[in-house]
């Protein structure tokens, strides 16, 4: 054998054949579980290499766990996220408290850890939200801590009619009051202490204001119930209706507030675009709904959860420890 005329062959392996892919639960087909063959594998150069098929996948299940990637920074975490989906966007318009934990990668929402969020899509009351949001579990909490998801499709197909059509034809009025000390102030809201900034970026973005005094700050907003998603074409019910909704407050709290406050005051609220009041007992079929689709699983330290932010609704289960999940947000899109 001429050793002279021996060439290396290339091997190329696929991107796809790097992992696998299951599900948690046999009958539950969300969130797509992806996982490495073989050990070593870099994930943000393996994510580069694959965008196409997992942007595929995301579009099929609308929520994906990359698992077992031997993630354990943030920086991983944003460097991942900017492979699929480029520069990440910073959290404005809040609604929640959050920290910024590095670059524009941010604590999960800060409520306390006997609370519960309720699933919703992220800034969904709004004209303007991003298209994928990541979770990192950076550590899992003693006990509880989950993130359960929603499949919004199947939200919107199991709303019934007679609400889904007034939620169409009315949209959502949004209605948001600043610097009473209860809620966020619009400094954090906003990001700014300019309040020509805010009146600019609510002009921009289609939000009536209102200055009611030196630093008390009123805003409304009427948008989507529901939305058709821009590369599906697939309808999803996409709003926070049931989060700033009244009822959504506990009794007491809620009973203190207006001993205090006119309803048209409260930090938050909301109704249908015409004003009128959207009725509890809506609100409670709505959020029936979305606990009947929740599907909830256990975080594993170094999991990242990416989700289609308008496929899918994510929230929190209350938990004891020190649980720390951090959240990075992509691609953003107008609805408007």
């Amino acid at each position: 054998m001429n050793l002279k005329s021996f060439k290396r062959k290339q091997i190329i392996i696929s991107p796809a054949e790097l992992t696998k892919t299951e599900f948690l639960q046999s009958e539950q087909t969300l969130p797509l579980v992806i996982k490495p063959t073989i050990d070593g594998i870099n994930l943000t150069n393996w994510a580069s290499n694959s965008k196409a098929w997992i942007e595929a996948q995301l579009l099929q299940y609308g929520g994906l766990i990359f698992r077992n990637f031997n993630i354990h920074e943030i920086d991983g975490i944003t460097d991942f996220i900017q492979a699929i989906s480029g520069e990440l966007i910073e959290y404005s318009y809040r609604s929640t408290p959050r920290s910024q934990i590095s670059g524009k990668i941010y604590t999960s929402t800060e409520y306390p850890a006997e609370q519960s969020i309720p699933l919703h899509n992220e800034m969904a009351y709004s004209l303007n939200w991003p298209m994928k949001i990541c979770f990192f579990c950076v550590k899992t909490a003693e006990k509880g801590g989950e993130t359960p998801i929603a499949d919004s499709r199947k939200i919107f197909q199991n709303i019934p009619s007679r609400i889904k059509e007034k939620f169409i034809e009315n949209k959502i009025m949004y209605v948001r009051n600043y610097g009473q000390g209860l809620d966020l102030q619009w400094e954090n809201v906003f990001q700014t202490t300019n309040k020509s900034e805010v009146e600019n970026y609510c002009r921009q973005t289609g939000i009536e204001f209102e200055w009611k005094d030196d630093n008390n700050l009123r805003t409304r907003q009427v948008c989507q119930a529901v939305a058709s998603h821009p590369k599906t074409g697939e309808m999803v019910w996409f709003n926070q209706a049931h989060l700033f909704h009244i009822s959504s407050l506990h009794s007491e709290v809620r009973a203190s507030l207006l001993k205090m406050l006119d309803a048209k005051d409260l930090p938050r609220n909301a109704f249908y675009g015409d004003g009128s009041e959207i009725e509890t007992s809506v609100i409670e079929e709505i959020n029936a709904i979305y606990q009947q689709q929740a599907v909830v699983f256990p975080w594993e330290e170094g999991d990242i959860l990416m989700l289609d932010n308008m496929l899918v609704a994510h929230g929190r289960r209350p938990f004891v420890g020190k649980r720390k999940v951090v959240v990075g947000m992509a691609e953003p899109f107008s609805g408007q």
